[in-house]
């Protein structure tokens, strides 16, 4: 991943982290691959056993980063 790249996702998930924040949790960037456009989270903090986590990535998350990077396709959480 670029470094333009991590700094463009780093900045779209400050939009989402207060929110996460609320509820004791957060999101770490795990790796983003250019090929097939799939950025890969880990929840962390009270988000990683929260039974809404696959809820607040779809919804939330992912919603969040597509509208400001388009070449992200997919969003997954990986443990």
């Amino acid at each position: 991943m670029t470094e333009s790249m991590q700094q463009r996702i780093e900045d779209a998930l400050l939009d989402v982290r207060p929110f996460l924040a609320v509820d004791n949790g957060n999101v770490e960037v795990v790796r983003y691959e250019e090929e097939t456009g799939v950025l890969e989270l880990r929840f962390t903090g009270a988000c990683k056993t929260c039974s809404m986590s696959a809820m607040t990535l779809r919804a939330g998350i992912e919603r969040a980063v597509r509208m400001k990077i388009p070449e992200i396709r997919r969003v997954e959480a990986v443990l």
